[in-house]
């Protein structure tokens, strides 16, 4: 009878092993092939090799990078060099990505930089918002961007327990933000088990120096996150959902979910046009690539244009698509008066113009 009880138990567990196997390879979408979409003029960005993980641009073409990411059961093409704060002008004839000083008294040796996001003051003063995980831990490093000598000036570190795992961010204001944590745990072995069981314990969190608190919850790896021309909706990427959920903001900062769209990739960053209000989306179209690297079959790049998300019928379109042969891990997409820029979680980064000769 206990050899019976034995056997049964096992082929209980082998049974929801092999289901959970299955709902895993699901999830990284492990399966996908995907047809080409080239994108022609476009070049790879001198002076990045390590990543361009996020991107945020300002209304006068300047551009912030985050660079050399370091993750757990990531590849990392420069693993003993920290991470780092790149600026672009988007104004040059050729523009170069270029590291922008920190202030003293930061601890740069364990900068590991992942999302970012400005917020612009009443005076002009412009903050740059980071999350940053240094010692296999996450924080927040808030910084005033300081044009005259291209340099970031240090303000404070932000730690706060209801921010374990911090993946984007959305500054709302100098001093307050949204964050998605992507997963409940930031220990690669307990993130790994939380994938694979397929639990939704990530969420987003509002924090003021005021104020922190859980804004909404249930997501399967809530990671980009950023707000509608408006300021009424937050946009938020579930990675491993294949999905964006629309969240009406409220005065208290709660949200509420409005309606929600299924994609068939891996959605990462989202970036906002804000004279046109649509959303661009870097995406991982197999994931399974992505968290189990091999050089001789890289993960691929995609990036989506989500043109009227709040219609009946929002219109998506694949801007971009490619094998890895060229960009491997894309990450995020940003554009700006014609040119697109698109980023990627630990590899290189490339740079289109759409007025190209040729071009219309």
């Amino acid at each position: 009878m206990g050899k019976l009880l034995a056997l049964a138990l096992a082929g209980i567990a082998a049974a929801f092993l092999a289901g959970r196997f299955v709902a895993f390879r699901n999830k990284l979408n492990a399966s996908r092939e995907m047809e080409p979409v080239e994108l022609p003029n476009c070049h790879l960005i001198k002076g990045i090799e390590a990543g361009a993980e996020d991107i945020d641009i300002l209304p006068n073409g300047l551009v912030f990078i985050s660079s050399g990411l370091k993750y757990p059961g990531l590849k990392s093409f420069a693993p003993d060099k920290p991470g780092e704060i790149l600026l672009m002008d988007l104004n040059e004839k050729n523009p170069k990505a270029r590291e922008l000083r920190i202030s003293r008294g930061f601890d740069l040796a364990s900068f590991n930089p992942h999302g970012i996001s400005t917020y612009i003051d009443k005076d002009d003063s412009v903050y740059l918002f980071v999350v940053n995980h240094p010692h296999q831990k996450s924080t927040v490093e808030v910084f005033t961007f300081v044009e005259d000598d291209n340099s970031l000036k240090h303000l404070k570190t932000i730690k706060h327990d209801l921010l374990p795992s911090v993946n984007d961010i959305l500054a709302v204001g100098p001093d307050g933000f949204y964050a998605t944590n992507d997963h409940y745990f930031f220990d690669s072995v307990l993130m790994f088990l939380e994938m694979f069981l397929g639990l939704t314990w990530s969420n987003v969190v509002y924090y003021s120096p005021t104020e922190v608190k859980e804004v909404a919850g249930g997501f399967y790896s809530a990671n980009g996150i950023n707000m509608s021309p408006d300021e009424k909706y937050i946009y938020i990427a579930d990675l491993l959902g294949h999905n964006i959920h629309v969240m009406e903001k409220h005065a208290n900062w709660n949200l509420t979910q409005v309606k929600m769209l299924q994609l068939d990739t891996l959605i990462d960053n989202l970036f906002l046009d804000h004279s046109t209000g649509d959303i661009w989306a870097g995406c991982h179209p197999n994931g399974m690539k992505v968290f189990f690297y091999d050089p001789e079959n890289p993960p691929g790049s995609e990036v989506l244009r989500i043109q009227n998300i709040l219609s009946e019928k929002p219109l998506v379109s694949r801007v971009y698509a490619e094998n890895g042969s060229v960009l491997q891990g894309s990450s995020v997409a940003a554009v700006h008066d014609g040119k697109l820029l698109i980023g990627t979680v630990f590899h290189k980064a490339l740079y289109y113009v759409a007025s190209a000769p040729g071009q219309t």
